[in-house]
């Protein structure tokens, strides 16, 4: 019989992540512009319906599939789920001594995943992404990019990053953030700067939405990180714990830096310092100690306020709503400090973090992994963006007149605020 605790526990971790993929669209959408919000909520949610099909029809497959001896991918035997049914009912009428739940559930709590991670990419593309060329782009991508790389990450002791090289990602620093904010990197880049980057200041257009967003986001990690325990354990409540204090210290520490920064303590700004403190603890949060993930916290809102307030403009990339800044640069530094703090007794490699043990082989691990999956990632970025800028005649993005007049009436025919008759901001 199967251990109803933990099936519950996996369930009900399965819908709070899936929760999180419409959270992003309200954080996203309040930060975009007045004329861009449902494009942008739009973005964000349309993977559920792309991403979701593509990891039916063959991305759990190409993720978790095979026989676990390919380091690269897993395989095509479970394409289109072929088998399922029968697994569930065979499990169900001889389930062996120790079975936590059913394995099926894995493929919805992975499901789950791929769907926030498309969705956060999409942020860096807001006000001026053709909603065609970035839909192609997610369905393509979470394809070839998203499954490939949780198999390397998480595909068992063969695969490339997880297994060969021994790097630590307890729920999605490398799968994830590091991902989705390359990613976003990638496309921004291709795309060009929005029509008076770097000329004129822009600003959330519904700061409330950004909180909401800020909130589910919050709520969702729960399931994020403590469902990726895969069992209602000591581990799992390890996890939600630095969940939370990791959460709460970045948002105090970005309420430091706004303060000292600009004189004011924003909500937008405590939102994001929320969201950089729950991304940098996510490859960490099983593995460290609590006062470890307050460590991480303090350390990720300085540095993603950095990157979003002075190296984006620096460099001349314009990341709308900071995908990059704030899941990239928190997914990298989470990966890395993750060397350093991870206690050896929780370590599934049974290294330890250079603090606890005076040796560099799990830093140097989590580094060679982080290299590796950027490496893989910006590769396959480029090739699928050249591909579906060919398919789009040349043309990723929206014309000028679009831009100007926004992408809700421009690309969906819409309006987010049809009474309003004032400026945008």
């Amino acid at each position: 019989m199967y251990d109803t605790g933990s099936t519950a526990f996996m369930l009900v971790c399965t819908m709070l992540v899936l929760l999180m993929t419409p959270g992003l669209a309200f954080f996203y959408g309040g930060l975009s512009r007045r004329k861009n919000v449902i494009n942008t909520m739009f973005m964000s949610l349309m993977v559920i319906g792309i991403a979701g099909l593509t990891w039916v029809f063959v991305g759990w497959s190409l993720a978790y599939g095979g026989g676990g001896d390919n380091p690269i991918i897993g395989g095509f035997d479970q394409v289109g789920l072929a088998g399922t049914v029968e697994l569930l009912l065979a499990e169900a009428q001889s389930v062996p001594d120790g079975t936590l739940y059913p394995t099926v559930l894995d493929i919805v709590f992975q499901m789950a995943f791929a769907l926030i991670t498309a969705g956060i990419v999409t942020g860096s593309v807001a006000g001026r992404m053709r909603f065609g060329a970035i839909a192609l782009f997610i369905g393509i991508w979470s394809v070839v990019v998203y499954a490939p790389l949780a198999h390397m990450v998480w595909g068992g002791e063969e695969s490339l990053i997880g297994g060969i090289i021994g790097a630590l990602d307890f729920a999605g620093g490398d799968v994830v953030h590091i991902s989705s904010g390359l990613t976003g990197l990638v496309l921004c880049l291709f795309l060009g700067g929005r029509k008076g980057f770097g000329l004129k200041t822009y600003r959330a257009h519904n700061v409330p939405f950004v909180a909401l967003g800020a909130g589910l986001l919050w709520f969702g990690w729960f399931g994020f990180n403590g469902g990726s325990a895969f069992a209602a354990d000591h581990i799992a409540v390890l996890a939600v714990l630095n969940t939370v204090v990791s959460s709460a210290a970045g948002m105090a520490s970005w309420m430091v830096v706004d303060r000292l920064a600009t004189g004011k303590c924003t909500l937008v700004g405590a939102c994001t310092g929320l969201v950089a403190g729950l991304v940098v603890v996510t490859p960490a949060a099983g593995y460290v100690e609590p006062w470890a993930a307050v460590v991480m916290g303090i350390v990720v809102s300085p540095v993603c306020f950095f990157a979003i307030s002075h190296l984006k403009a620096r460099l001349g990339y314009d990341d709308a709503l900071d995908a990059f800044g704030c899941h990239g640069i928190g997914g990298i530094l989470g990966g890395v400090l993750t060397g350093i703090f991870c206690v050896p007794e929780l370590s599934p490699t049974g290294i330890g973090g250079l603090i606890y043990t005076g040796n560099a082989e799990l830093l140097a691990d989590q580094v060679l992994g982080i290299l590796v999956t950027a490496a893989a990632v910006l590769v396959l970025d480029v090739a699928i963006a050249l591909v579906v800028k060919a398919v789009f005649h040349g043309r990723l993005r929206v014309d000028g007149g679009e831009e100007a007049l926004g992408l809700d009436v421009a690309q969906h025919g819409e309006s987010a605020y049809p009474a309003y008759t004032g400026l945008d901001v």
